[in-house]
């Protein structure tokens, strides 16, 4: 499985051993206001796990934990998707997905990641283009989505809750 560095992260597919930083991470209330509306429990996070193990075993990608190269600490997730989740409309891309700590939000590691990612997705996966969905009230990744690329295309209503749902072409440049 690939692994990816940047100047101050390593990206490794998410393991077993990833479960207690992402209970962490799901059990903080500031970090999934704008993802789920609530913190997840054990239960949850263990089926994310998973799940995640699960995706890259299946399709042969995922979501990576992003530590910092320097200690180890767990700073979040960032992976490319195939959840086919329930939208409309549905999604016909690979979908990418992100979540920072609260700890490590604002010093531009999400962005570092999602460009290791991006850059891996435009010369290994060759997708013709990326999609992603935001909650509406979640202002801090419509802009970094928006500085890797990311344009709105729609809207979909996933889960009860209105979301806006965007595209990058491979190489990064709008299409709209």
């Amino acid at each position: 499985m690939t692994v990816l560095t940047t100047a101050r992260l390593t990206l490794k597919p998410v393991t077993a051993e990833d479960f207690d930083d992402q209970l962490a991470l799901w059990g903080d209330a500031d970090f999934t206001r704008y993802v789920m509306g609530r913190s997840l429990g054990a239960e949850e996070v263990w089926t994310r796990t998973l799940r995640d193990i699960g995706h890259w075993a299946v399709v042969g990608h995922g979501n990576w934990s992003m530590r910092l190269t320097d200690g180890g600490a767990y700073v979040g997730s960032v992976g490319v998707l195939d959840y086919r989740r329930e939208i409309k409309p549905p999604f016909d891309a690979p979908e990418l997905g992100w979540g920072i700590g609260t700890a490590f939000q604002g010093l531009g590691l999400a962005r570092e990641g999602l460009e290791a990612v991006l850059a891996w997705i435009d010369a290994e996966l060759k997708a013709a283009r990326t999609v992603c969905m935001i909650g509406l009230e979640n202002a801090a990744s419509f802009k970094l989505a928006e500085r890797v690329g990311y344009r709105p295309y729609g809207e979909a209503l996933y889960h009860g809750n209105t979301v806006t749902l965007l595209e990058r072409p491979n190489g990064g440049v709008a299409s709209h």
